[in-house]
């Protein structure tokens, strides 16, 4: 019996009278220059993003397309109306009041100057007005990439030792943040950023917002000297050794904020219509602290304020970029790292709210907008900037409609950089320290952790790798391990793909899953299995060894029922998107491999590309074009048939 179906294979021709007609049929031959610029466009433009330009007639509307795509503000513009600038105005005025002490707090986060903060809430905004494709992204300044900045650049050069190396370092990375980013939207190459999964995203995020929170302890137990690790550790060592030095007031000044600010938040949560409580929460309590400072002379007790904050708008710091060695690996290596994170949750944010809202919002150039953005910030004494979340949904919740909402934010935080900077003088920093511990702990997602575990254990693993390596190590060491993580998982899901064995649903020639349809039943003398990947040359060896394997569980199972063993072996190629010259080479000899042990091998639903890959390779001669069929339910009515001691060929012909 073993060596029936080969030799029935090779007497039968389609229908007994001479070659049948390929059931498959080969696509037609292209050049190969066009095959690769499709391959190419498929690659980096699936969005087609030149069809408008295309459309357009004549070259001065073309070039108004080619403005409209970079700069959407000519577009939505000109429908501006009086009722959308009422809008704007609130929202605008409404998160003016969280980037103003926001922005201040997370440029003391960054080891930088407090007046940086509002420098990068002026002029990155205006850009992003005129660039960017969102509604909802409200731009400014964020925790982890402050603390990213902080903790690299800090690691080499002393803030406070050369504060001037610093600053110019800083400048330099957010240059280098900004080529990067705007290069990898101008070269199509935003599906970079897909590596970080949602899953290395939230245990990145909640293990950054837990560093975070654990460097205010500094400002909130009033302690001079602190640690300059991020781990946690390093954290708790530097806390309680220095039990003596705590202060009472700057603890109790702080937990009093810090728990007005948790409130507000719940209640606005609870009551969204109120908005508005937590919004202005953080500037309410930089007031009331600067006033409490003020009245009290806490200063002069041991509660640390900002100080003297320099009016004016942004100075330009072309000068200060420094590009010499050994600094400048330095800068490069922190603007790529940062630039990376602040990308990914800016898309992410923009992305969400644009769902909310229903409209579409393009990656790349997302990209171009927050690279441009940070350009000129670099050369306007700003660092890094993005969309963070926090300003965001105060942005949407505000009932922003256009970009303009970041222009009146703009106006608002020059405003305050030319007439209102002396009055932050008495802002204690630990008033500072409960806004970042209020904002940080909201970025730690619960629910998602919870999700993550409910749905996809590795998933989870991820998640946690991720954290973990952040709070016990450092930021660096944290991206790499989530990274690290969500790469070996694709890796493996390439390397080592699943192949599963089709059953027939009784009373239909639908074949599916027997490990998920119960009803789904064997075909004697039939195994069918499914290849659920592309093959290439890093999974090519397995599949050929997991076939074989499969080949041999069947026959131990017909051996125990005492029924006829395998006969035909039918792969379903649908899900086999590509192949490679290594997945040709492993198909020949899985065919050589079944001629010996008797067996026939058949395929079913190969696309396009397979079938040229394996014609050019000789392949599809030696299988045999009767071999290949467009549906798994006729090719194994074919070898049923045949088992029946007919000719291949004969059994579509009579099938009623």
């Amino acid at each position: 019996m073993g060596g029936s179906a080969v030799d029935a294979g090779k007497s039968g021709g389609g229908g007994g009278g001479g070659a049948a007609a390929p059931r498959v049929p080969m696509p037609p031959a292209r050049p190969f220059l066009e095959t690769f610029g499709a391959n190419v466009k498929e690659t980096f433009l699936p969005d087609d993003p030149f069809r408008v330009v295309r459309r357009e007639r004549g070259c001065g509307r073309r070039t108004m397309a080619v403005l409209r795509y970079f700069f959407p503000l000519i577009e939505w513009a000109p429908a501006y109306t009086l009722g959308t600038l009422k809008s704007d105005l609130i929202a605008g005025i409404t998160i003016a009041s969280l980037a103003i002490p926001q922005g201040i707090s997370y440029a003391k986060l960054a080891n930088l100057p407090p007046i940086l903060g509002l420098y990068s809430s002026f002029v990155p905004p205006l850009v992003y007005a005129m660039m960017g494709s969102s509604k909802d992204l409200a731009v400014g300044t964020v925790a982890v990439a402050s603390l990213l900045i902080g903790s690299m650049l800090g690691a080499e050069v002393s803030p406070v030792d050369q504060p001037a190396l610093y600053l110019h370092l800083a400048f330099t990375a957010t240059f280098f943040a900004g080529v990067f980013q705007a290069l990898l939207g101008i070269f199509r190459l935003g599906f970079i950023v897909d590596f970080l999964s949602h899953a290395t995203i939230v245990g990145f995020m909640g293990g950054a917002a837990t560093v975070v929170c654990l460097q205010q302890l500094k400002g909130m137990l009033g302690l001079d000297h602190f640690t300059t690790s991020t781990d946690l550790v390093s954290v708790m060592r530097s806390v309680f050794s220095q039990t003596r030095l705590w202060r009472w007031e700057s603890v109790v000044l702080g937990c009093g904020f810090l728990f007005f600010l948790l409130v507000t938040r719940f209640f606005s949560k609870r009551r969204p219509r109120f908005f508005w409580v937590s919004a202005a929460a953080p500037l309410t309590s930089v007031i009331v602290g600067s006033i409490l400072v003020y009245l009290t002379h806490a200063e002069n007790h041991g509660i640390q304020v900002i100080g003297y904050l320099k009016k004016g708008l942004n100075p330009p710091s072309v000068t200060s970029l420094d590009f010499s060695p050994p600094y400048m690996m330095l800068a490069m290596k922190t603007g790529i790292i940062t630039g990376v994170i602040a990308l990914a949750e800016g898309i992410a944010v923009g992305r969400s709210f644009a769902m909310f809202k229903n409209y579409h919002i393009d990656g790349n150039k997302e990209m171009i907008a927050f690279g441009t953005m940070n350009i000129v910030g670099s050369l306007t004494s700003c660092y890094l900037t993005t969309g963070p979340f926090s300003r965001s949904a105060v942005n949407y919740n505000a009932g922003c409609k256009t970009a303009m909402s970041n222009v009146i934010m703009s106006v608002a935080v020059m405003i305050t950089l030319l007439f209102l900077t002396p009055l932050f003088h008495y802002t204690p920093l630990v008033v500072l320290s409960a806004i970042i511990m209020s904002a940080m702990l909201g970025l730690i997602d619960y629910p998602a952790t919870i999700h993550l575990w409910q749905v996809d254990k590795v998933d989870f693993c991820v998640c946690l790798g991720a954290y973990l390596g952040v709070v016990f190590g450092s930021v660096e060491i944290g991206l790499v391990v989530a990274v690290g993580i969500s790469i070996l998982r694709v890796l493996l899901f390439v390397a080592r793909p699943r192949t599963t064995v089709l059953g027939n649903i009784p009373n239909s020639m639908i074949y599916r899953r027997m490990d998920q349809y119960t009803t789904a039943q064997r075909v004697p003398g039939v195994l069918v299995l499914r290849v659920d990947s592309p093959i290439y040359f890093t999974n090519a060896s397995y599949l050929r060894e997991r076939i074989s394997r499969w080949i041999d569980d069947e026959e131990d199972i017909t051996k125990e029922k005492g029924e006829m063993g395998v006969q035909y072996v039918v792969l379903d190629m649908g899900a086999v998107g590509s192949i490679d010259t290594s997945g040709t080479s492993m198909m020949d000899e899985l065919r050589k491999t079944l001629d010996r042990r008797g067996l026939q091998i058949v395929l079913a639903n190969p696309g396009s590309e397979i079938m040229k890959k394996l014609d050019s390779s000789k392949v599809l001669e030696t299988i045999g074009h009767e071999w290949i069929f467009p549906t798994v339910g006729e090719a194994v009515a074919e070898c049923d048939y045949v088992l029946h001691s007919q000719k291949p060929g004969m059994v579509m012909e009579n099938i009623v």
